[in-house]
């Protein structure tokens, strides 16, 4: 599988980069972290950039980079946490970063692409746009708990989390406990 995991400048950029360190080795992982996600990070833990040999870093203004063609095979593509001002773009089709030229890109090509906004309460603007992108086909799943796991801690919540978005990409894992019954 080749996944494209955008990052961009909401709250949980330490989110994303677990994401991205918890993938099994044998993804190809093409990783484009936001000037906003980069200033976000200073804000949160002090976490270290995952450095996998299954990984490759694109800056986010490198509009020219492989990924941003379609011509290049990726199966899938998540940005979380999605900033809102990147959402409004997605829905828009503004394409002025690499990451929203890849989601264009991604939509173009009809490949499976994610979205996790990162900001609550959600407005009525908003709301509008992730209903429209999810009628396009785009999965919007927010990083939202399910308490029926039982985490007892905040590691426990975040596997919970990025386990759900790993059932969505048909990845397969074993970062919570499943309901039974």
């Amino acid at each position: 599988m080749k996944l494209v995991v955008g990052i961009t400048g909401a709250s949980g950029v330490s989110l994303g980069l677990k994401f991205i360190s918890l993938l099994p080795k044998e993804i190809e992982v093409y990783a484009i972290i936001s000037s906003s996600a980069k200033v976000a990070l200073g804000f949160e833990q002090n976490i270290s950039m995952p450095n996998n040999s299954n990984i490759t870093f694109y800056e986010d203004s490198s509009i020219g980079a492989c990924i941003a063609s379609g011509s290049f095979q990726t199966d899938a593509m998540i940005i979380l946490p999605c900033s809102m001002n990147t959402l409004a773009k997605c829905t828009v089709g503004i394409s002025d970063t690499l990451i929203t030229r890849v989601f264009s890109v991604m939509l173009k090509e009809r490949r499976k692409v994610i979205l996790a906004p990162r900001e609550m309460p959600y407005n009525t603007i908003q709301l509008e746009n992730m209903t429209k992108l999810s009628s396009i086909g785009v999965v919007i799943a927010p990083p939202m708990l399910g308490y029926y796991s039982q985490q007892q801690t905040l590691d426990e919540m975040e596997n919970f989390i990025i386990g759900k978005w790993f059932d969505s990409l048909d990845i397969e894992h074993n970062l919570y406990k499943r309901w039974e019954g």
